[in-house]
């Protein structure tokens, strides 16, 4: 998007994840990440907030939670997407950034439980005031689940009237810090930590009301509840991309090495989602495979412009842009 905005290109972003980040966030948050140029160490969520940071002038619209369901070409050229919240957007061109697939939460394999989802089963928390005083189980290990266990036990907006956090391990994914805060929480009672996986629910008048959770031992317990939120990870799927008639190659789209367009003209991607003889899954060679699709795009978006290169180190315009002064790049 940082070279989009330099060459003047707008851009909407549509993401399936509920923020930005992709990968790096989900995947490996706070690992550390050593091959950026220029950054000696960094982690996902870092370079994720940097980036953000850095697109910050463009003015970017980001439509989050949502996937594309159909894309349509029209007689002009142009092409129609849809998403699955009903977002309509007509459009020159298309960049495709979707790594190995767009993430969608792993769900919970209980038979019939699946009928709570959205009422009292979530795999994300879009209001917390939903959670404020109820009695709450979180089923996961990772940063996403303790983030929101310590949330709702510690936040005097949205506290739970309890806080059960289910693992199928002893082990939790976290910082020493966030354990050592776990462990005094649950000291206090302020909140409480199971171990074992959930094997059946309980319900009543149409309502769930607990969940059996069988640990190591292999003794079942029930956990007593008003609605539960389940992070059990994130799984990649191609999706609809895999119905658009784009060439592919062992599920990824074959694209050209001069301005990484797909098979489709208009149409680019860049990163994990696609392959060529030579490619290499790397972080920063995704900025270069962004970069280039950028430049392959700007002809067929401004087709009676001139394209200059131009650099951010003695631009004006590019400057004007940025909202810096010519000073403060001297």
């Amino acid at each position: 998007m940082f070279q989009l905005g330099l060459l003047e290109i707008h851009a909407h972003v549509i993401d399936s994840l509920p923020g930005a980040g992709g990968q790096c966030i989900e995947l490996y948050p706070d690992k550390p990440i050593y091959d950026i140029p220029g950054v000696p160490a960094t982690s996902g969520r870092q370079l994720t907030a940097s980036l953000l940071r850095q697109i910050e002038p463009f003015g970017a619209i980001f439509h989050y939670s949502q996937t594309v369901t159909t894309l349509e070409k029209q007689d002009d050229g142009r092409f129609l997407v849809r998403t699955s919240n009903g977002t309509r957007l007509l459009t020159k061109t298309i960049f495709l950034a979707a790594g190995v697939g767009a993430f969608q939460p792993r769900l919970l394999r209980v038979d019939g439980i699946e009928k709570f989802t959205n009422t009292q089963l979530f795999y994300s928390v879009q209001d917390p005031a939903d959670f404020a005083g109820k009695r709450l189980v979180i089923a996961g290990g990772d940063d996403t689940a303790i983030e929101w266990a310590l949330n709702f036990t510690q936040d005097a907006e949205h506290r739970a009237s309890s806080v059960t956090l289910l693992h199928r391990r002893e082990v939790l994914q976290t910082s020493p810090q966030r354990l050592a805060r776990i462990k005094d929480l649950c000291a206090s009672k302020a909140m409480a930590f199971s171990v074992g996986q959930i094997t059946g629910f309980e319900a009543q008048d149409g309502e769930l009301t607990g969940v059996h959770v069988t640990g190591p031992d292999a003794l079942t317990q029930v956990l007593a509840l008003d609605k539960m939120l389940v992070f059990l990870g994130l799984s990649p799927k191609l999706g609809p991309v895999a119905e658009w008639g784009l060439a592919m190659e062992r599920k990824q789209l074959k694209v050209d090495t001069e301005k990484f367009s797909t098979s489709e003209p208009g149409i680019f991607a860049v990163g994990d989602i696609n392959t060529y003889p030579g490619k290499k899954k790397l972080i920063l060679c995704g900025f270069h495979e962004s970069t280039l699709a950028a430049y392959g795009a700007a002809p067929l978006i401004f087709p009676d412009k001139t394209l200059q290169l131009q650099y951010t180190t003695t631009s004006p315009r590019l400057h004007k842009l940025l909202g810096v002064s010519a000073s403060s790049s001297d």
